[in-house]
């Protein structure tokens, strides 16, 4: 697992090998963290595929409701939810056979992680992508 203490060589690799991101919970408001961290995705050249049961689409793309409902490979699950909704998510993301399950700063499921993990998934906790990437490739 890869929390605030540190990884840089995993994050790196993990975000140049990604290419497709799903990002749950991801927020049709500009001023929320969620928007701004796809948004920036998007930017840097990621295929990000929003995750929000309230929306058709969002930032221009299809918006599906559930991790269930994407078809096709999903490199790292982003997850934007509260530390007590994480479960479920990661357990969808288990089944869809993500690689990486990436929860943003301030979530932490040390079970659910610990599932992900023994299912072979990277697991990255309480990190922000978007702080990660910039730091690491420029930003």
């Amino acid at each position: 697992m890869i929390d605030a203490g540190g990884g840089d060589g995993r994050i790196k690799t993990l975000l140049e090998e990604a290419r497709r991101i799903a990002v749950v919970g991801l927020s049709p408001r500009p001023e929320r963290p969620s928007h701004r961290v796809a948004a920036y995705l998007i930017s840097r050249g990621y295929d990000v595929i929003p995750v929000n049961p309230g929306h058709d689409e969002l930032l221009g793309r299809t918006c599906y409701p559930s991790l269930e409902a994407v078809s096709g490979k999903i490199d790292i699950v982003n997850i934007f939810r509260r530390s007590e909704q994480v479960a479920p998510i990661v357990d969808q993301a288990v089944e869809a056979g993500a690689g990486a399950v990436w929860m943003q700063l301030g979530i932490v499921d040390e079970a659910a992680a610990t599932r992900a993990e023994l299912s072979g998934i990277t697991v990255v906790m309480d990190r922000c992508i978007k702080v990660d990437h910039s730091r690491l490739f420029g930003g």
